[in-house]
């Protein structure tokens, strides 16, 4: 389990992943040498990844969840394959192996993606179901009190201060061929130096400085951090199906998104309009959320439980015997 400092220095890379270890030290109050040396040990370990990723709006995609029902003597064989889809992220298996659940990149025009028509036709899969996310009501870290160790607002401040985000501006701009390889190094570390940004596309570092930031400034280039719930001391984690009136569906939402141990909220289509990412201790923290939690929530009407089992997959890394390791490379 991490401890103060660690969970602080990944509090600062979810407000600013790029930041310089010099400015994360000033932020949780430690030298820049013993930041860097924190880093790169939880990344060594398989603890955390800063990844950068395309904003899937930029391909005319929009995220959905899928729930695939299956016989349980295919889930092996299933999870292998839905690890090496790169349209699939966020994939676990839930409590009794009969279910995956997963976030997958999928147009918004009507058409029927071909992941879905290959999950749909693997042996053993008795359903498939999709619902598109149709309002994120908080996007995951956002509030990492929730998680462990957090920031003090001044300090949040003030890496925002020293290292301002690029807010995304007009509509995502499009990628050139030669975007391919910057793309590439970012996609494996979202931390990579000039120096290494500048060996794997053979720019100067000037031009990567420009080309950054108008991919960032457009919303084209995000970052997430990939981590292991348990290494923060939460192994217990659940997928909350839920349902609501059209009418309460913002104030409900909120309100679900408020509590804590939730890290992901959103609205979404289907006759359960509301789905949340709940991390715990153990199951009678599980049972204390729901409980004393959810249960004063006005406004939902019922809800389903996916109980995580085992994770498979997160934004852009696998999950292989508690750790985080790159994706596969594609057959």
């Amino acid at each position: 389990m991490l401890d103060a400092l660690d969970s602080q220095i990944l509090h600062a890379l979810h407000v600013v992943p790029r930041a310089p270890f010099r400015v994360i030290g000033e932020a949780v109050g430690a030298s820049e040498q013993t930041v860097a040396r924190r880093y790169r040990a939880m990344r060594r370990s398989g603890t955390m990844r800063v990844v950068g990723l395309v904003n899937p709006a930029v391909h005319g995609l929009t995220a959905s969840i899928v729930r695939i029902t299956l016989r349980p003597d295919r889930i092996d064989a299933l999870a292998e394959a839905v690890t090496r889809l790169p349209e699939i992220s966020f994939a676990n298996v839930s409590f009794g192996g009969s279910e995956i659940v997963c976030s997958m990149e999928a147009p918004h025009d009507g058409r029927v993606p071909d992941v879905l028509r290959q999950l749909g036709c693997s042996p053993g899969v008795l359903d498939v179901t999709t619902r598109m996310v149709l309002h994120a009501y908080s996007p995951p870290g956002a509030d990492w009190a929730r998680l462990g160790p957090s920031l003090p607002e001044e300090a949040v401040a003030l890496l925002l201060e020293r290292h301002p985000r690029q807010e995304p501006k007009g509509p995502p701009a499009e990628l050139r061929e030669e975007d391919g390889a910057l793309l590439a190094v970012l996609a494996e570390d979202g931390r990579a130096s000039q120096a290494t940004l500048a060996e794997g596309t053979g720019w100067t570092t000037g031009r990567i400085a420009r080309r950054m930031e108008a991919l960032e400034r457009s919303g084209t280039l995000l970052y997430d951090v990939d981590l292991v719930p348990e290494r923060l001391g939460y192994p217990f984690s659940a997928a909350l199906w839920m349902r609501t009136s059209p009418g309460r569906l913002h104030e409900t939402g909120t309100a679900v998104a408020a509590l804590p141990r939730v890290v992901f909220a959103a609205a979404t289509s289907g006759d359960q309009n509301l789905m949340a990412i709940v991390m715990c201790t153990d199951v009678a923290d599980f049972y204390g959320f729901l409980s004393r939690g959810l249960a004063t929530v006005p406004g939902v009407t019922d809800y389903t439980v996916s109980v995580r089992l085992r994770a498979l997959k997160q934004a852009a890394s696998l999950v292989h015997r508690g750790r985080l390791v790159p994706p596969l490379p594609r057959r």
